[in-house]
């Protein structure tokens, strides 16, 4: 709500400034010569009037990488296509944080920086072609990538890429994501990920991806855990999430940093491997804690929920060290009015570790059809009531050092 209010404030705000036509400035449009130059010109005006709107009319504008200053919206139009070029010399190397880590990469299609106010709304945003989104060393561009902006908002576009993130939110604040259609293919190639960011609303949004098609994250090692800049007070709500490839939606791996108060609502999720996934290894220490679910309906999923607190992800280059700070804390996990068609394993949450339990599991009101119910090890404070899933062989629910309610009757209440 807060990132919202901040959002509608800075466009009314943007809405007294002046505005560019990039065709004013020498773009042709035509998806044969490049626009960087004038598209950016256009920016730079606008950034040095203190604000205001650049507006890319319909047509094919290829482009490498462009920077968005403060109180600046991006309005592409309607039939508006911004294309991302195919020479890797168009995209600067930068400092990135990229799979948790910093280090070199190139800068992404449209970047921002430490800018307030910052919109990006209307049209499609189509990635630059492979070879580009498999560069992994520097990292390649990215589609969209805000870093330390405040108050930004993403609005009613459409994106397409391949093999790497669409769009990166680093060290963000009160920011909303709001009617995008997102589409990618192969690994890597993430939706949206939310990187160490507080305050983020994403809402009404259509993310088909080929990796995580949300993925909430911060930092993976010893550094990302020292830094201390949790992803937290994140909601996503009327969102239609699939993927391809891993997970509707991620929590992990590199989560050193912290993940916590996450509201999902009334969402429809759909995954390859899992539709929600909670993974970690020992390393990474930080914690997960206070995340929540209602109102969701899961499609053809192997699981509903998979929890991997062992073996998931890269090791850090300086991993946590200690018996028990090696592993993540993970703590109040709630799950309620949740309806599922055709997943396998309903809970797969065994791959836990002893020395560091999950401490708060609850599932209520939980309905639909299974292979498999639930599966657990290393919990405590679970509680489980009105579990009423159907078509599932074996037990409802079978356990491994759990504690907590409705262990030995789930379905009741």
């Amino acid at each position: 709500m807060i990132a919202a209010l901040n959002v509608a404030v800075a466009l009314a705000n943007a809405a007294d400034k002046p505005a560019w036509n990039v065709l004013d400035f020498g773009a042709k449009g035509d998806g044969v010569a490049k626009d960087t130059a004038a598209i950016q010109s256009a920016l730079d005006k606008c950034a040095d009037a203190g604000g205001g709107t650049v507006h890319i009319p319909e047509g094919m504008f290829l482009s490498g990488s462009l920077t968005i200053g403060a109180n600046t919206t991006l309005q592409l139009a309607p039939r508006a296509n911004l294309l991302g070029s195919p020479d890797i010399a168009d995209y600067p190397v930068v400092n990135v944080r990229w799979e948790g880590e910093f280090r070199e990469g190139h800068r992404a299609l449209l970047n921002a920086s430490n800018a307030a106010n910052v919109t990006i709304t209307g049209g499609a945003i189509f990635g630059p072609p492979l070879p580009l989104g498999k560069l992994r060393n520097p990292r390649g561009p990215v589609l969209i990538e805000l870093t330390g902006c405040t108050n930004a908002m993403l609005e009613g576009f459409t994106t397409q890429y391949q093999q790497l993130w669409s769009v990166h939110l680093l060290f963000c604040k009160n920011l909303t994501a709001r009617n995008l259609t997102i589409r990618t293919v192969n690994a890597n190639g993430d939706g949206l990920d939310v990187d160490s960011c507080d305050g983020v609303l994403i809402e009404k949004c259509d993310i088909n991806t080929g990796d995580d098609a949300i993925s909430l994250k911060s930092g993976r090692g010893l550094a990302a855990q020292n830094l201390d800049r949790p992803t937290q007070n994140v909601v996503i709500r009327d969102c239609r999430l699939q993927s391809s490839i891993y997970a509707a939606i991620g929590f992990g791996t590199e989560m050193s940093g912290g993940v916590r108060n996450v509201k999902i609502q009334n969402c429809v999720l759909s995954g390859k491997q899992n539709a929600i996934f909670i993974k970690s290894r020992d390393g990474r220490g930080g914690f997960m804690e206070n995340i929540s679910g209602e109102n969701l309906t899961i499609l053809k999923s192997p699981t509903f929920i998979g929890i991997d607190l062992i073996k998931k992800g890269i090791q850090a280059t300086d991993p946590v060290s200690g018996d028990v700070e090696k592993w993540p804390r993970v703590q109040n996990l709630s799950f309620k009015n949740i309806r599922v068609q055709d997943v396998a394993d309903l809970i797969e949450g065994k791959n836990v570790p002893p020395a560091r339990p999950i401490d708060g599991f609850t599932l209520t009101d939980i309905s639909g059809t299974c292979s498999r119910a639930i599966s657990l090890a290393n919990m405590t404070n679970v509680n489980l009531s009105k579990i009423r899933v159907t078509g599932y062989e074996g037990a409802l629910v079978t356990t491994t050092n759990v504690h907590g309610k409705g262990l030995d009757d789930p379905a009741g209440k």
